[in-house]
């Protein structure tokens, strides 16, 4: 019988990509082709001096074994450094591993053509929205052991967007929660996290909306259905309100509703223009009021003055009312 092929680290890498978890478990992938007693050095491109890296390249571990030396944010450090690198990747030390964290790397790049003459480059990109559904049942059935169903995947990449880690989550839930190993779309809509997303989303809709009393509503619904709610309320709505800035931002830049909820990933995609309306209608100076508004029921709650939940009630009702003196 052969021998399965052991993979031997290369003297450089090149991670093209913001995607975290494939950052992550491709940095564990190279880590488990070096010895166990190598040691990882970690340096942010943006500070890291020239001779940070190289030092750290070309000394010895001071405990034997070899280096890993990750530079995160790469493009700013090799910007700076461009003939340097490319001279060291052009030569590398036989005792190190050099590992670049890339936003991007145009494969014209000199010094990308260096890497990929001694080293590798690898992608680290989510997928595509027509490769999404794609990557879910792969992910499920390679890492997960589950069996999810097109209809299925479909549901769950439109609820959740290419946000690989919590997608890499919810199979994980997913997978815990089935018993025959196989997951069906209604599966997907039984999750409760799902539910309770949808549920403070229609809340701060309404709110926005000016909809005070089925902003109530919504809000008594939530906290009768999850007791855990009142505590997370504000974090749901400093999120919220961070969204609702950012949006407007984006439409002062000219961004259509598609693109700002793809990156604000706002899901599922029927609800980015409503998103964007509400943005509009509360305005800069409407969040600048929410977030105050906000600051004053976090530290009531904090300071034991009253109820958590009264008081995100007492936060729809004094916004509603700031909205209506403004009118």
């Amino acid at each position: 019988m052969a021998k399965a092929s052991v993979e031997t680290a290369k003297p450089v890498y090149a991670l093209v990509g913001d995607e975290p978890l494939l950052q992550v478990e491709t940095l564990l992938r190279i880590g488990r082709m070096l010895p166990h007693d190598t040691q990882r050095f970690d340096l942010e491109g943006e500070t890291a001096q020239l001779a940070d890296v190289l030092d750290e390249l070309r000394s010895f571990a001071m405990f034997g074994g070899g280096k890993m030396v990750v530079v995160r944010n790469a493009d700013d450090f090799v910007s700076r450094y461009r003939t340097q690198m490319e001279d060291y990747v052009a030569s590398p030390v036989d005792n190190a591993v050099l590992v670049l964290r890339f936003a991007s790397l145009p494969g014209t790049q000199r010094i990308a053509k260096a890497i990929a003459k001694v080293g590798q480059i690898i992608e680290c990109k989510s997928p595509k929205d027509r490769e999404l559904a794609g990557w879910i049942m792969e992910r499920a059935r390679t890492v997960h052991k589950i069996t999810v169903a097109n209809d299925a995947a479909a549901t769950l990449a439109d609820l959740v967007g290419a946000d690989l880690s919590r997608l890499d989550n919810e199979l994980a839930k997913l997978a815990l929660m089935s018993s025959t190993g196989q997951v069906a779309q209604a599966d997907i809509q039984k999750s409760v996290s799902f539910q309770r997303e949808q549920e403070i989303w229609n809340m701060t809709d309404a709110l926005a909306a000016g909809d005070t009393a089925e902003a109530i509503r919504r809000w008594r619904h939530l906290v009768q259905t999850d007791r855990s709610a009142e505590f997370r309320a504000v974090t749901w709505l400093c999120i919220w309100l961070e969204n609702v800035s950012r949006a407007l931002a984006m439409l002062a830049r000219g961004d259509n509703a598609f693109t700002i909820g793809n990156a604000l990933r706002i899901w599922p995609r029927e609800r980015q223009p409503v998103f964007v309306e509400t943005a509009k209608a509360m305005g800069s100076a409407g969040v600048a009021r929410a977030v105050d508004l906000l600051a004053q029921i976090d530290y009531q709650t904090k300071t034991g003055v009253g109820d958590a939940a009264d008081n995100i009630e007492r936060f729809i009702l004094s916004l509603a009312r700031v909205e209506l003196a403004r009118m």
